[in-house]
């Protein structure tokens, strides 16, 4: 379990003492009924989002160690957010940064990481079989190789991107007294994870409900090209806690930006596909559940890098999430393999995709 004292830098007089203390916000209709609905984790209130969190301990940590020397470099595989969050903390604490993306990777944040200190390499072609985020990997252990005294956080294994949680999970425990149901996205695997390691030791009976994309492998399902960034993976993070999740549920690109789009004519909140998508699932966790369920729902990020994409009519258009039949309530699988999903799909059997499933 990680610290809960204050970082060094915790301070709100330097860029790194923002992160942390974010609000939550009720969210009810259009997603719920009158009198239900589900609170909202408004992670992108920190200043990158909510890997700022596991960003800032991860390089905390390894400095502690001896992993990561004075003046050495960094350099991690990204699709964006955590690299926002690896630029605050190789800027906290005097580090050159070096980040490996895709070309899926948003121009506005690439230019915003890069004015921010950061390298930024491009891979050109996916792996054939870990896709773009193996690509990327490989990437990152040749740079690595190529950079004597560098450290890759390896966000995807790394225990410290779990505790870095623990902050935000006590957070929530202060903010709403009591959690029945926490609803997070899958990438990495490490606020989810984190999060709810917490959480159980107040509240024994928490549910944890996993929001995973069509098209990602990270429980079950085979893993496809993926239009949703942030969520999701084409590799088997090693941080996900598959035992803890008492069910999960695949979202499509279409379904996350109706979503988004509810959230921000509703209530004013905006955010990416990782939030539109949690919204949509913790929206039908607040209709079937009891009434008197508490539910919380984390919200990773802001609307910034999605202005072009979630928010662009021109956009959404060119890629068929407009206009199109959207299911109330998702199908039920026997188990995460029994079919491959298209569209909103829930299954309550979850088990590590290297674990045969029987019928």
């Amino acid at each position: 379990m990680g610290q809960l004292l204050p970082a060094p830098w915790s301070t709100s007089t330097t860029p790194a003492g923002l992160v942390g203390n974010t609000p939550v916000q009720w969210i009810d209709a259009p997603f719920a009924p009158e009198g239900r609905g589900f609170w909202a984790k408004l992670e992108g209130s920190n200043p990158g989002g909510m890997k700022d969190r596991p960003a800032l301990h991860m390089v905390r940590r390894a400095r502690e160690r001896g992993d990561l020397r004075p003046g050495g470099g960094i350099v991690e595989s990204t699709s964006g957010t955590l690299g926002l969050g690896l630029a605050l903390a190789a800027m906290t604490y005097g580090h050159p940064l070096t980040l490996v993306t895709d070309p899926g990777l948003e121009p506005a944040v690439e230019r915003l990481l890069a004015a921010r200190g950061a390298r930024v390499h491009r891979v050109d072609r996916p792996h054939p079989v870990g896709g773009w985020q193996r690509a990327r990997c490989d990437r990152v252990a040749e740079l690595v190789a190529e950079q004597p005294g560098s450290w890759c956080p390896d966000q995807y294994r790394n225990p410290d991107n779990v505790d870095a949680y623990a902050g935000l999970a006590m957070e929530l425990v202060a903010q709403l007294g009591r959690i029945d149901v926490l609803v997070c996205s899958v990438g990495t695997g490490g606020h989810s994870a984190g999060i709810h390691a917490v959480l159980r030791t107040f509240f024994p009976h928490v549910r944890l409900v996993g929001v995973d994309a069509v098209g990602s492998t990270i429980f079950g399902q085979p893993a496809r090209p993926r239009l949703m960034r942030g969520l999701g993976s084409s590799i088997h993070p090693g941080n996900v806690a598959y035992d803890a999740f008492s069910e999960v549920h695949w979202v499509a690109p279409a379904e996350a930006v109706h979503g988004c789009r509810q959230l921000a004519a509703g209530h004013y909140t905006t955010g990416g596909w990782s939030v539109g998508a949690v919204a949509r699932v913790a929206g039908w966790m607040a209709r079937t559940c009891p009434a008197e369920t508490r539910i919380a729902a984390v919200f990773p990020d802001g609307p910034h890098r999605y202005l072009d994409s979630i928010y662009d009519d021109r956009y959404c258009a060119a890629n068929g999430l407009l206009d199109v039949p959207l299911p109330t309530t998702p199908i039920e699988l026997r188990d995460p393999a029994a079919e491959e999903v298209t569209g909103w799909a829930r299954c309550t059997r979850v088990v590590a995709p290297t674990v045969a499933v029987v019928a």
